[in-house]
């Protein structure tokens, strides 16, 4: 299994596990179900989120971007849908399930240091012409 998929996986479970602690409306039943919600949740935000967001461009660009959010917590609500043992209360709740999940998945990745290490295999290098007229290091 790639390790970056498996990082990523555990992200989200543990984002929505959190969710499903903090929001009376999320419910997550077991161990299990958190692991095959987030593994759908990954699903459906991979594949079917993006056609959601080609199909309702026009909405998206209409309300300057706010309707995104509405695509959020339909991709929620639909894994909720999915996953036995994972329920959503309300449309409401899954806009706002997808926003708490996304807040958090977006802490622990700045605290597990996964954003960085993009920046971190770049570098600067500079060069400089000689009074001879010679480019070097």
């Amino acid at each position: 299994m790639n390790a970056r998929f498996l990082a990523h996986w555990l992200t989200t479970a543990a984002a929505l596990g959190v969710t499903a602690w903090i929001l009376p409306g999320v419910r997550v039943d077991s161990f299990a179900a958190l692991a095959v919600s987030a593994l759908v949740l990954g699903f459906v935000n991979a594949i079917v989120r993006p056609v959601l967001v080609l199909l309702t461009l026009p909405f998206t660009v209409l309300t300057l971007g706010l309707f995104y959010v509405i695509v959020n917590g339909v991709a929620f609500g639909l894994a909720a849908f999915l996953v036995p043992g994972f329920s959503v209360a309300s449309f409401f709740t899954a806009v706002l399930g997808a926003f708490v999940v996304g807040v958090i998945s977006w802490f622990i990745g700045i605290f597990s240091g996964r954003r960085g290490k993009t920046a971190a295999r770049s570098a600067v290098v500079e060069v400089h012409r000689h009074h001879d007229g010679r480019w070097g290091t």
